[in-house]
């Protein structure tokens, strides 16, 4: 974060995305700021995992424009990370997959071990360093992707859905790394479709239904009293699922 300005604000100006012919993001526009953690919060389909990625780069919109305060390349892309539902591991130990993405990132080599060890630390993966990653429990495997998060220092971290697929021991570990990362200062962006966890995390709600963003507000206000019929219809669980 050597950047006093940082690269927020992320602004979204009539963001669109198509794919196989089907509309999946319909012209959303917003800004994100640094400060609080923003939750993405919508049905399962509802787009939200295809709005973290436009937001994060990795799909360029059908229309539309994505673009942060910084306007170098390189910058935004030092500047954040993400870490999926599914996170990928490699076929090395939990340590040697933090040291590969440090030395992705050009940390010089001889500062890489002691900032992978105190990620591990952080997210408490620190007496499985030197075993398979691909032998960890999916909640270990989760956390590690957080600690490759962590030794990178991002100033935005993108989440999608990331203890989807967890046991509520793994996914309450998994929102205690999470909230250690909003209190260091990076910004979280974070999509689910758990009401708990979006009360539990965030600070603001964008609520998405059906591609569009139906709905911003903090997060108590959206739960007391949503503005939407949707969001209203999706709090009471009465939200069909696509």
């Amino acid at each position: 974060m050597s950047d006093i300005h940082g690269i927020l604000p992320l602004t979204l100006h009539e963001l669109r995305f198509a794919a196989g012919g089907r509309g999946i993001i319909d012209g959303i526009s917003a800004e994100i700021v640094a400060g609080p953690a923003t939750i993405i919060l919508g049905a399962n389909g509802a787009g939200k995992s295809v709005l973290m990625r436009l937001m994060h780069g990795l799909l360029r919109p059908t229309s539309g424009e994505v673009t942060w305060r910084e306007q170098g390349v390189e910058r935004v892309r030092r500047g954040q990370a993400m870490v999926f539902q599914r996170p990928v591991v490699l076929r090395r130990s939990a340590l040697a997959n933090i040291l590969y993405a440090l030395e992705l990132a050009r940390v010089p080599a001889v500062e890489r071990e002691a900032q992978a060890m105190a990620a591990l630390r952080e997210v408490g993966l620190l007496a499985v360093a030197h075993r398979p990653a691909r032998v960890l429990s999916g909640g270990e495997q989760q956390r590690l992707a957080l600690a490759r998060a962590w030794a990178l220092h991002p100033e935005v971290l993108f989440l999608d859905e990331p203890t989807a697929n967890l046991d509520p021991g793994a996914t309450r570990e998994i929102e205690n790394v999470i909230k250690a990362f909003d209190a260091s200062g990076t910004k979280i962006v974070m999509s689910t479709h758990n009401l708990g966890q979006a009360r539990r995390l965030g600070d603001e709600v964008l609520f998405i239904h059906q591609g569009r963003l139906v709905e911003r507000a903090p997060v108590e206000r959206f739960f007391k009293q949503p503005a939407s019929s949707e969001a209203a219809a999706f709090i009471k669980g009465e939200l069909p699922w696509v």
